[in-house]
């Protein structure tokens, strides 16, 4: 199996630091500042993500997509998001 893919992307300086250091309640240095990638072996802690980025789509300029399938990704939106968040706990019920 392939691990689950995120990638948040922004067109604003530093947006993506302050949502991750909020998120992980800790610095996270990245190297790009436009876009962040990172590999999740087990795709349900995409879900905890998904939903605070969603709750806090006001605080931050950032696009999400996720790959659960090899080439495939999918924009989380407002719209999206909680069927996506089901779809995880249906799809790896573990």
């Amino acid at each position: 199996m392939n691990n689950a893919i995120v990638k948040l992307y922004s067109d604003k300086n530093g947006e993506i630091a302050s949502f991750l250091n909020d998120f992980f309640k800790k610095n996270v240095a990245i190297e790009d500042e436009f876009l962040w990638q990172k590999e999740y072996q087990n795709p349900l802690e995409i879900a905890d993500m998904i939903g605070a980025l969603i709750e806090n789509q006001e605080d931050y300029k950032i696009n999400m997509w996720i790959s659960l399938d090899k080439d495939l990704f999918i924009n989380i939106t407002k719209h999206n998001a909680d069927e996506v968040i089901r779809y995880l706990y249906e799809r790896y019920p573990y």
